[in-house]
């Protein structure tokens, strides 16, 4: 509502600057009417079948569903143009009805007479109804008689009542409504940038204290480095004059250099240069080296480009031999870092693991309000990746237990949380999540069967529609990213439409190959082979489904495991697909 008030307040400024003083009271004079009556779903059903039906106001009716194709002449989706113009029609036709069962047929032939060329115009269809006053019992009529029943009138108000649902409570908001949200942005963002330009100035403050300090430290190992060497010459003249041998004098100066009077760090010797020369942490008796190109701490490392960011390094104790010379210490191989895998627990956390060093290189926590971690996806071209978390509730299922959801950005350098998608107010929990191609667009599906569409480069939601009567397992992009495809708990499969979101293009039930029971440990997925042709699913039997995509309802099925299908997979490029099973087989199979 608050966005509302901005946007009128913009519209008035906007006509007072530009002197359309008409226009501007023809908005006042409307926005008093409020003909849209604020897109309130209830408040128009009411207007259009308790009010301007009831009271034969048809030149009204007529009104406000032109209004409401002004709104959406503009649109891209034909699909909802076109659903509109067949629920007008209906409207219309049931006014027809309404007055004759009324006994009003002059208000029909009224009805006809305002309206009759535009309609013929739209259609021919309405040809027929132009003789339907003068009819002695036209709900006799077969061609009449189904618009004369309850269960059409009924299916008429449940139609317009999911059809205005879906465009007002959805994500279809007029752009003029958005600048109000996009100034609050800009204000947190100019905050934000306060913030760090203090921050920043802060650091460096202490940056420059730091330096301070470092030149000072070394200022004096230079000073002692002076003394020593002037206390040595000294021995050396005291040495050569009690008739010591210049091997000898060689002998006791390399002695003495190989033990400097340098900080020693938990038994790790250093030179000046390493000492005082960079910032080190000790950990376990190693020395990790931090600069301003590669940033290390105790709990994280990060892969840039395929190699590590930051390299390791263990330092040993300086040591000489009997003749006075340096003992390398015991060469460690650098590991080399190619990929890390995310995973994701049940207590909120999220844990990298490389897996050429075999260990977890970073631990974080989604916090206590979402302990569970129901997916992740890494974006395929930038150093990001997206966590589904969701808060706990009581419940009688898994599904029931979840409760609301969030949606995390997280930086793959950084290992810090960068922003949260908005999914407005208690959302459902997020099930499954997939990137497109570029990594510019994230599919999200939810437990109460909706998908949602995401701008990562804006942060901000661009679309949604309903997909499943229940919740969602997995989602996936097709192969040439004009569809997506949901799996729900249902059992059902859909392909829809990404240029018009809410049309099937195909659909697959495989309710048979799924257990309820069995879905509360393992969820259910899906693959696509590299030509977007097969569609390989999951099953809690011994052997999984494999669809023809918009083909014949003919399939096939894979070889059977002991247990049940837990996980799926296609070859890149190749017809050869992968099967994991509950009893800890794998199986990888070609098709011809």
């Amino acid at each position: 509502m608050e966005n509302m008030q901005y946007a009128e307040e913009l519209i008035r400024e906007f006509l007072v600057f530009r002197g359309f003083t008409n226009t501007l009271q023809a908005f006042e004079m409307e926005l008093g009417t409020d003909i849209g009556k604020s897109f309130q779903v209830d408040k128009i059903l009411d207007l259009i079948f308790s009010v301007y039906i009831p009271k034969f106001h048809a030149e009204k009716l007529v009104g406000l569903l032109s209004f409401f194709k002004q709104c959406f002449s503009s649109s891209t989706e034909i699909a909802l143009i076109a659903t509109l113009l067949k629920l007008e029609v209906s409207i219309l036709r049931y006014y027809v009805v309404y007055a004759l069962q009324s006994g009003r047929k002059d208000k029909v032939v009224e009805f006809f007479g305002m309206n009759g060329n535009d309609l013929l115009q739209r259609s021919t269809e309405w040809t027929p109804w132009f003789a339907i006053p003068y009819l002695k019992n036209p709900s006799l009529d077969p061609q009449f008689r189904i618009y004369f029943s309850k269960e059409w009138h009924e299916a008429l108000c449940l139609s317009a009542r999911n059809f205005f649902s879906e465009i007002f409570n959805g994500t279809r908001i007029p752009a003029l409504l958005k600048i109000s949200s996009e100034k609050k942005t800009v204000n947190c963002l100019k905050k934000d940038a306060e913030q760090l330009n203090q921050k920043l100035s802060q650091l460096q403050t202490l940056l420059e204290e730091k330096e301070a300090q470092l030149c000072q430290m070394r200022m004096k190992t230079s000073s002692a480095a002076s003394v020593m060497d002037t206390r040595l010459l000294k021995s050396k003249n005291s040495m050569s004059s009690n008739g010591l041998r210049k091997e000898d004098l060689h002998l006791t100066s390399i002695q003495q250099d190989c033990s400097p009077a340098t900080p020693n760090l938990g038994g790790i010797k250093l030179d000046p240069e390493q000492a005082y020369g960079g910032q080190f942490e000790t950990i376990s008796g190693s020395i990790i080296s931090e600069s301003a190109h590669d940033s290390m701490s105790l709990s994280t490392l990060y892969v840039e480009g395929g190699v590590s960011a930051g390299n390791t390094q263990v330092l040993q104790e300086d040591s000489c031999d009997e003749n006075g010379r340096d003992m390398p210490g015991e060469a460690f191989p650098e590991v080399k870092v190619n990929f890390q895998l995310l995973i994701g627990t049940a207590d909120g956390g999220i844990k990298a693991w490389n897996v050429d060093a075999k260990r977890v290189v970073c631990d974080l926590n989604t916090g206590e309000a979402f302990p569970s971690v129901l997916d992740i996806k890494c974006s395929p071209v930038e150093p990001i990746f997206v966590s589904a978390a969701a808060s706990r509730r009581n419940g009688s299922s898994y599904i029931d237990s979840l409760g609301f959801a969030s949606l995390t950005v997280w930086n793959m350098k950084t290992w810090k949380a960068m922003t949260v998608l908005p999914l407005g107010e208690d959302p459902p929990a997020i099930t499954s999540l997939c990137f497109n191609h570029n990594g510019k667009i994230l599919a999200a599906s939810a437990t109460d069967g909706m998908i949602h569409m995401f701008d990562m480069s804006a942060g901000l939601q661009i679309t949604g529609w309903p997909a499943h009567d229940s919740a969602i397992s997995s989602i996936l992009f097709g192969t040439d990213e004009t569809s997506i495809f949901s799996l729900g708990l249902d059992g059902k499969v859909f392909e829809w439409s990404l240029q018009n979101p809410g049309q099937v293009l195909w659909s697959r039930d495989c309710q048979r190959f799924f257990d309820p029971k069995a879905s509360r440990h393992c969820r259910h997925e899906m693959a696509l082979d590299a030509h977007g042709r097969r569609l390989l699913v999951t099953s809690s039997s011994v052997k999984a489904p494999i669809y023809q995509v918009r083909g014949p309802l003919e399939g096939m099925k894979t070889l059977a495991h002991n247990a049940a299908i837990t996980t799926v997979d296609w070859h890149p490029t190749l017809p050869i697909f992968l099967t994991g099973s509950a009893d800890h087989s794998v199986r990888v199979s070609s098709i011809p």
